[in-house]
């Protein structure tokens, strides 16, 4: 059998029950089950597959994605997310687009402290966004911010999803923590080039207003309370993996303990801040794994049937450049991220495309940051972009689903200079990943 119609037996049926509303962890699954009875020699084949299944989850390189999941949810329930907004707020004052401007600040530093792009929005989008509206703010530029500005999650460190990225792909985690955090920063900088640009040209989507004036004093004395102890967040997952002091597991490990020693010391580590915090960080961690593991045994079930080899070949005797094979791979990821969410994409698409990356010669780290970019993008990309939900979820009662949609152009443009940028100047990734490790 030709390794095209191998591929369409095996990846139709698990888009068929993905759109019949299967949870994807019980989707894949399923087809691993029946892959591996029909492929792998009957029972035996099964029992293999469930050995490959307690392994896959067995691995040391996962504990970062339920430690992140603690970060993010201890910032979140102890409030002192809502504390650093207050700051932002503060120093921004009467500059034009400054709540859209906290917007984008507020989701770089959630992004060092959280990697939880969802949770992001649901506090900025109920936080700024009525705010933003009652200012007179225009739709574009009340929820555009958010939308694009809490995708940052994925992109700086902490990041479950570069953890899940370099277990399906089996390369280096502590190279794509390193290596996403400049595209992370280039991200921002076009967020905000575009809403300064463009508030200069149409100030009327963010109409000036007065605000009571702060002394600087004060503004300092916030900052020092509510944002330089962050810095120690901060340098306990990036700074300990930078300095070579830590492995990503070990530093997810220390990121979640000053986290909960920074509420602690703010005295909010309550008994049910705590179980809160450990209780949602437990969820989302299963839901996670449990989708790992069915997806890690996925890829296992394609290289078994030699789909995935064949298809390597067929594309590397492609009469095409390299770089546009991988250009055309991002892109496709974009458009999925149209119809799915982040995790289905990263397990269908990663076994297959990771090897053919490897083979034609280029750096799969800069293939890693690339590929986040474009996840994210995919996010809050109409029409089934997951992050758009979300915002409608929270913005303010009378928010259509074509004001989100119109409100996430200008940002999806953005993250799409962004990749570009990417493609052409490898560096942007590559060094600060070489200053490291060489």
């Amino acid at each position: 059998m030709e390794w095209y119609a191998t591929l369409a037996l095996i990846l139709g049926p698990l888009f068929l029950l993905m759109a019949m509303g299967l949870p994807v962890a019980f989707a894949f699954f399923a087809v691993n089950l029946v892959g591996a009875f029909i492929l792998m020699g009957g029972f035996a084949g099964v029992e293999q597959l469930i050995l490959n299944t307690v392994d896959s989850i067995s691995s040391f390189t996962l504990i970062p994605i339920a430690l992140f999941m603690i970060m993010g949810e201890a910032m979140f329930q102890s409030r002192i997310a809502i504390d650093l907004m207050d700051t932002l707020d503060k120093w921004f004052g009467k500059l034009r687009g400054r709540l859209a401007l906290m917007a984008v600040g507020g989701g770089v530093l959630f992004s060092t402290l959280t990697g939880n792009s969802m949770g992001s929005i649901a506090l900025l989008g109920s936080s700024l966004t009525p705010e933003m509206e009652k200012r007179g703010y225009k739709k574009q530029m009340s929820l555009g911010p958010i939308l694009g500005s809490s995708g940052l999650a994925i992109m700086i460190p902490p990041s479950s999803l570069a953890v899940v990225l370099g277990v399906i792909a089996e390369i280096s985690i502590g190279k794509i923590l390193i290596g996403i955090i400049v595209p992370g920063l280039l991200m921002a900088l076009l967020y905000v080039i575009y809403i300064v640009g463009r508030c200069t040209v149409n100030p009327e989507l963010a109409p000036s207003f007065d605000v009571a004036p702060v002394p600087l004093s004060e503004k300092l004395r916030s900052t020092v309370v509510n944002i330089f102890p962050l810095a120690i967040v901060v340098f306990s997952v990036v700074g300990v993996i930078f300095m070579g002091l830590a492995t990503p597991s070990e530093a997810a490990a220390t990121g979640a303990f000053a986290t909960l020693l920074l509420a602690a010391l703010k005295r909010r580590l309550t008994a049910k801040v705590f179980g809160n915090t450990i209780f949602s960080s437990a969820n989302i961690s299963v839901m996670v794994l449990l989708i790992v593991s069915g997806a890690v045994t996925f890829s296992q079930l394609l290289a078994f049937t030699g789909a995935t080899y064949d298809m390597v070949d067929a594309v590397l005797g492609l009469d095409v450049s390299p770089a546009t094979i991988v250009f055309l791979m991002i892109m496709l990821v974009v458009l999925m991220g149209m119809f799915m969410g982040p995790l289905p994409i990263m397990l269908i698409t990663l076994p297959i495309f990771v090897p053919v990356v490897i083979q034609l010669g280029f750096d799969p780290i800069w293939f890693a940051a690339m590929f986040l970019v474009a996840i994210e993008t995919g996010a809050t990309s109409p029409p089934f972009g997951a992050a758009l939900f979300v915002m409608k979820a929270v913005a303010p009662r009378g928010t259509t689903m074509a004001d989100i949609y119109r409100a996430a152009v200008p940002f999806i443009l953005c993250d799409l200079a962004a990749i570009l940028l990417l493609f052409f100047f490898p560096a942007l990734v590559t060094w600060p990943v070489g200053l490291m490790f060489n």
